[in-house]
C-alpha cells in the first residue's frame, strides 16, 4: 500500500486524509505549518474599514475567509458589502468558505474549472474586465512569522499597472511547525520507505528541507499542486516530482504516477 504523506496545516488536511483513505492509500498527518489567529479587536475594526472601502477583496486561501470572519464575528455584517463589491479567490474551497460565511454566489469570481491551474494568473483572465483605473482591492491573506504579510504579489502588480489601489490584511498567522527529534527521524524513515509527500504550499516544502538538513532528498518523492513548488524541489534536489493539476482526483492520479 502506498503511504502519503499529507504536510496541509491541521485545519485542511482532513479533507484530503479523507480522500486518499477511500482511495487505498495509507496516509500519514505531518503538519509542516500552524496556523493561529493574527488580527486584534483594533486590527479587526481597521481591516473591516478597508474591506468597506474596496470594490473588490481578494482572498487567498479558504483560512483567510474563516479567519476574517471570526475576528468580525461581533460585526456579522461585513457581509452584506458584497451585495455590490466582488469576492475574489483561486479556488472552489475559498468558494465554499465564502458561501459558508453568506455571501452571494454571484459575487464571488473564480477561475473556471477547467483551468490548467487554479491561480492568480488563471483568476486574472475572469476579473481582469472588472477593473477600472482607481477602484481599490483588497487582499486578506496570511502573515509569516514575523507578521509580514506572506503570499505571491503577481496579482497585486498586475492591479498596480492597471493604476488601482492595492491594500493588503493578514487574517492569520502561519509559522512552521517546529519538529521534534522524534518527527525528524521519521522524516528519514519516509524517504527510506519511499513515501510520498504532498505539498500544497512552498512555504511548507522550505520549512521542511530546513530543519532537515541531513536528508538525502535526492531519494525523497512528492506531489505538489503548482509548477512553481516543482521547480523549488527540484532545485533542492528531490529525486521525483509530480505536478497534480487541481482537484482530488487528479491529486491521486498524480500520487499514483510515482508509486
Amino acid at each position: 500500500m502506498t503511504q502519503v504523506v499529507v504536510t496541509r496545516p491541521e485545519q485542511d488536511a482532513s479533507a484530503w486524509i479523507d480522500s486518499l483513505n477511500e482511495a487505498g492509500f495509507k496516509t500519514s498527518r505531518f503538519p509542516l505549518l500552524q496556523l493561529t489567529e493574527f488580527l486584534t479587536t483594533q486590527t479587526a475594526l481597521e481591516a473591516l474599514a478597508l474591506l468597506k472601502r474596496s470594490q473588490a477583496v481578494m482572498f487567498v486561501s479558504a483560512n483567510a475567509v474563516r479567519f476574517l470572519a471570526h475576528a468580525l464575528r461581533h460585526h456579522p455584517d461585513w457581509v452584506d458589502h458584497f451585495q455590490v463589491a466582488r469576492a475574489w479567490c483561486t479556488g472552489p474551497g475559498t468558494a465554499a468558505a465564502l458561501a459558508q460565511c453568506g455571501i452571494p454566489a454571484c459575487q464571488i469570481d473564480q477561475p473556471a474549472s477547467q483551468s490548467q491551474q487554479l491561480d492568480s494568473e488563471a483568476l486574472w483572465d475572469v476579473v481582469a474586465s472588472q477593473v477600472v483605473q482607481g477602484m481599490n482591492v483588497l487582499f486578506v491573506r496570511g502573515a509569516d512569522e514575523s507578521g509580514t504579510t506572506a503570499g505571491r504579489d503577481w496579482l497585486a502588480l498586475e492591479l498596480e499597472k492597471a493604476h488601482v489601489k492595492v491594500f493588503a490584511v493578514a487574517a492569520y498567522q502561519r509559522t512552521p511547525t517546529q519538529l521534534t527529534e522524534s518527527q525528524k527521524a521519521q522524516v528519514q524513515k519516509f524517504i527510506a520507505d519511499g513515501a510520498i509527500w504532498v505539498f500544497s504550499s512552498s512555504a511548507a516544502l522550505q520549512a521542511l528541507v530546513a530543519q532537515c538538513p541531513q536528508a538525502n532528498w535526492s531519494m525523497a518523492k512528492a506531489t505538489v499542486t503548482h509548477p512553481r513548488m516543482a521547480d523549488l524541489a527540484q532545485k533542492i534536489g528531490w529525486g521525483a516530482v509530480a505536478i497534480a493539476p487541481p482537484g482530488l482526483r487528479s491529486l491521486q492520479a498524480s500520487i499514483k504516477s510515482l508509486a
